[in-house]
């Protein structure tokens, strides 16, 4: 499989952090019959009591409203959604291409399924994902000796 690697919008909203909070907020979703690929969930470091909810990907008209009955609002933190083949040590060849470049990431998280991963890239601005989403692309981990 190529990597593959697309500009995405998160979706996101700073809730209490409180039990049934994550369940309220993807209730509308589902009702709408949103197909979620990323739900995020974390408090807030600092200030426990609050937490903050983004998701991806909201697309048609129906999603989106449901999202924003939700409280949800589009994250201005330009992202990049990519999929591909895991490897050992692509993780550390991505991240060191993207260091390497100079540029800074806001945020990233990762899944591995199988032999295939998936992951959320945020940048502090479009350029930056840009540059980036070609080192994605091209990055390979180090052969072993």
């Amino acid at each position: 499989m190529a990597v593959t690697v697309k500009k995405a919008v998160l979706w996101r909203k700073e809730v209490e952090n409180q039990p049934g909070v994550l369940a309220s907020t993807l209730e509308p979703l589902a009702k709408a019959g949103a197909d979620l690929q990323v739900v995020m969930a974390y408090r807030l470091p600092g200030n426990e009591s609050k937490a903050m909810i983004e998701l991806h990907p909201v697309s048609d008209k129906k999603s989106k409203r449901a999202a924003e009955t939700a409280g949800l609002t589009a994250s201005l933190i330009p992202t990049l959604a990519v999929e591909g083949d895991n490897k050992p040590g692509l993780g550390h060849a991505i991240a060191q291409a993207i260091g390497d470049a100079g540029i800074n990431m806001a945020l990233i998280v990762t899944q591995v399924i199988g032999r295939k991963y998936s992951a959320v890239f945020g940048f502090e601005d479009e350029s930056d994902a840009n540059k980036a989403a070609a080192l994605i692309k091209k990055a390979e981990p180090a052969k072993k000796k």
